[in-house]
């Protein structure tokens, strides 16, 4: 398993990086009280995957204002003043996965490592500083002005890195969302590296569902996993 030729590792955050599920989950328990207490965490999530799928949503974090007031209607949930402010509010708050700090330490000493997410810029900022600051560079939808899966964000980020001298062949790109990442850039030519935060769980979670998984080039349950390899 060879990584010699790649110079820059492109990453997804939200959901990869960042545990958007337990800042999701967590919210919704502490604003929802008795009703939130009989939910499931496959129903919380389904209701919030959902909700984020309606094609004339806004972009994120700022979508999460209409998805709690949706997801709220959907599931009986409280909808007192300020709850749906707080969904989009906690992103200041959602953890980054246990390993993901120390392995974009480990990570950052070999490779060139850029942000590339559908979250805005200010969201980013906060989700940045929990992972303690680990990109060279940092890419939001503010930036593409067009989500993943489109196609168009992978090309903007390949061209800002072309201005650096750096090719195609140079990235990897590692995510968790077959349907956000795996899957395009796949098919747009890139290595991929699939980090499956849900092994051993049921379903998609919070991430939209695909009907088949793409296979990618590497694929690790942790992103330890990924720094593990590269090492070795």
């Amino acid at each position: 398993m060879s990584f010699a030729p790649f110079k820059v590792l492109t990453f997804d955050v939200v959901g990869t990086l960042i545990d958007f599920e337990t800042g999701i989950l967590n919210h919704v328990r502490a604003v929802g009280g008795t009703a939130a207490a009989t939910l499931g965490d496959d129903e919380i999530l389904g209701a919030y995957r959902t909700a984020r799928a309606d094609p004339e949503a806004g972009w994120f974090p700022d979508d999460l204002v209409r998805v709690y007031k949706q997801m709220a209607a959907t599931l009986a949930l409280p909808d007192a003043p300020g709850f749906a402010e707080g969904l989009r509010d906690s992103v200041v708050n959602w953890p980054a996965f246990p390993d993901s700090i120390e392995a974009l330490k480990r990570l950052r000493k070999r490779f060139r490592l850029v942000a590339m997410t559908n979250a805005r810029h200010w969201a980013l900022d906060h989700m940045s500083r929990t992972l303690g600051d680990p990109f060279d560079d940092r890419v939001s939808v503010d930036d593409v002005r067009f989500e993943k899966p489109d196609p168009q964000y992978f090309a903007f980020v390949r061209g800002r890195l072309s201005t650096l001298g750096l090719q195609f062949e140079d990235i990897l790109h590692v995510a968790q969302s077959q349907y956000h990442d795996i899957g395009v850039a796949k098919r747009l030519g890139y290595k991929v590296c699939w980090i499956e935060r849900r092994k051993g769980l049921k379903g998609f979670g919070g991430t939209l569902a695909v009907a088949e998984l793409t296979q990618p080039d590497y694929h690790f349950t942790t992103l330890a996993g990924l720094a593990d390899a590269i090492e070795a």
